[in-house]
């Protein structure tokens, strides 16, 4: 049988039973727990974890295995139970907790897990974190306390904060998204998101909310990223009720897309987008986000006179980018919103709060927002990585046949044409090379991806 663990900055993840087994979850939870231990000595904070998850079949399981091997190290833990990522991110922060865990692999299939790993900042690992943490699971024993110092387990449901901390925002008014009779279709993956947004509406004043796949069962009803081939029951839903909008999150509800009032894909793209055009009309300062995000950011901060910057792809090098470039906001084109006002993580409930005061704002309907963005298309492909091949090896390749053009190899290889441009990386969480390309018609999108991945394949 073959086994599958993958590890990267943001923890591990891979299909349980084939990879991700108790024995690996006990190696890491305790490696952890024990880096948090020593952290928390020297930055005397308590020595707790908060441990959540989504709703997958394999979750409880996986947290009974988590929040016990924890607390054999002598952590004490705060179990969230069921929430969303942004939500233990919070929890984090509420907790002045030493880390946090969240049992979730996000888009992947519900035959995965993972452990998302956070540091006391509820962010996710910085790399020289990351190293450390894995050194130690590579190298040292796992440590484990007597009976007497066992740590403590305690529950508590942070979906109630997280809201509230939303709707507390300066710049969220409950009172006007409510006078907007908003009808929203959700789509809640059967998992936290189910949950965690019909709160998040109602709290708004969004008295007309409708859930697709809204068991918590953890049994996806579609494939789990919130891409258009994904969402043909959203949009339907949408254009046979009329509603105003639809939204649609991945498992963990870190992720999210959009479709319009005419029941058209907005696409994850565009979350980020629209939540900047939002923001930029409350205050002022620059936006952070990754080499692989569609031009569009660019073209919307230009009516603002704002700035981009552009980081590595993955959430904690978009937000080391924000900190030191001073970002109002940030986020990623796979639907991320990063509200700094909030916390330093992507946050689907932040932006599901943001695109519908942009509405009620702007007296607006989100099909007449998605016409005033200027239109590229892009395409978004693989390379699988055979035995032996060495994706830095086959970038270099890359990078040394075109020199000649304007290159960032900060993360991977990003080519910038004058009207496109072509981005190849190695995946954090596959064993490929991602081939991302951006052009003003799909076919010249297509073409561009097709064209590198030849040539990928042909320096294999």
């Amino acid at each position: 049988m073959d086994k599958t663990l993958i590890r990267s900055i943001s923890g591990i993840r891979g299909i349980f039973g084939r990879g991700l087994d108790p024995g690996v979850l006990v190696r890491y939870a305790a490696a952890f727990g024990t880096w948090c231990l020593r952290r928390a000595e020297t930055e005397d904070r308590a020595a707790a974890v908060v441990v959540g998850r989504d709703g997958r079949v394999t979750g409880p399981l996986c947290q009974s295995i988590v929040v016990d091997t924890l607390r054999s190290t002598g952590c004490d833990v705060v179990v969230a139970d069921m929430a969303t990522t942004p939500t233990v991110e919070m929890a984090v922060l509420a907790e002045e907790a030493a880390g946090g865990i969240i049992l979730s692999a996000s888009h992947n299939p519900a035959a995965w897990n993972a452990l998302k790993l956070l540091n006391h900042r509820g962010e996710f690992l910085t790399p020289d974190e990351a190293e450390a943490l894995f050194e130690a699971v590579d190298d040292d024993e796992p440590s484990y306390v007597g009976f007497e110092d066992i740590g403590e387990r305690r529950e508590r449901d942070f979906l109630e904060h997280h809201v509230e901390s939303v709707l507390a925002l300066d710049y969220i008014d409950a009172g006007t998204i409510a006078d907007e009779d908003f009808h929203v279709v959700v789509d809640g993956i059967n998992s936290v998101g189910a949950v965690a947004m019909p709160e998040l509406l109602a709290q708004l004043g969004v008295s007309d909310v409708e859930v697709l796949n809204g068991e918590p069962t953890g049994r996806f009803a579609h494939e789990a990223e919130p891409l258009k081939e994904n969402l043909t029951g959203l949009m339907e839903r949408v254009r046979e009720t009329g509603a105003d909008l639809g939204l649609a999150v991945d498992p963990d509800a870190d992720r999210l897309a959009f479709v319009t009032d005419e029941g058209d894909y907005l696409g994850e793209e565009m979350t980020q987008v629209a939540a900047a055009d939002f923001l930029w009309q409350q205050r002022s300062g620059p936006f952070v986000t990754n080499l692989s995000s569609s031009r569009t950011i660019e073209d919307v901060a230009g009516r603002y006179g704002e700035e981009v910057h552009r980081s590595s792809v993955g959430e904690i090098n978009v937000v080391e980018k924000m900190k030191e470039v001073g970002a109002v906001l940030g986020g990623e084109g796979n639907g991320g919103i990063i509200p700094q006002d909030l916390h330093y993580g992507r946050d689907a409930l932040a932006g599901t709060a943001m695109v519908l005061q942009h509405l009620a704002n702007e007296q607006a309907k989100l099909s007449a927002l998605q016409a005033d963005y200027p239109s590229y298309e892009m395409v978004k492909d693989k390379v699988p990585l055979g035995e032996g091949d060495d994706p830095d090896e086959l970038l270099q390749h890359m990078e040394e046949a075109y020199r000649s053009e304007e290159l960032s190899t900060i993360d991977g290889v990003k080519i910038d044409f004058e009207n496109s441009w072509v981005h190849m990386r190695a995946s954090n969480t596959e064993p490929i090379i991602r081939v991302y390309a951006e052009a003003p018609t799909r076919g010249e999108a297509r073409e561009l991806t097709q064209r590198f991945m030849k040539e990928l394949q042909q320096n294999g």
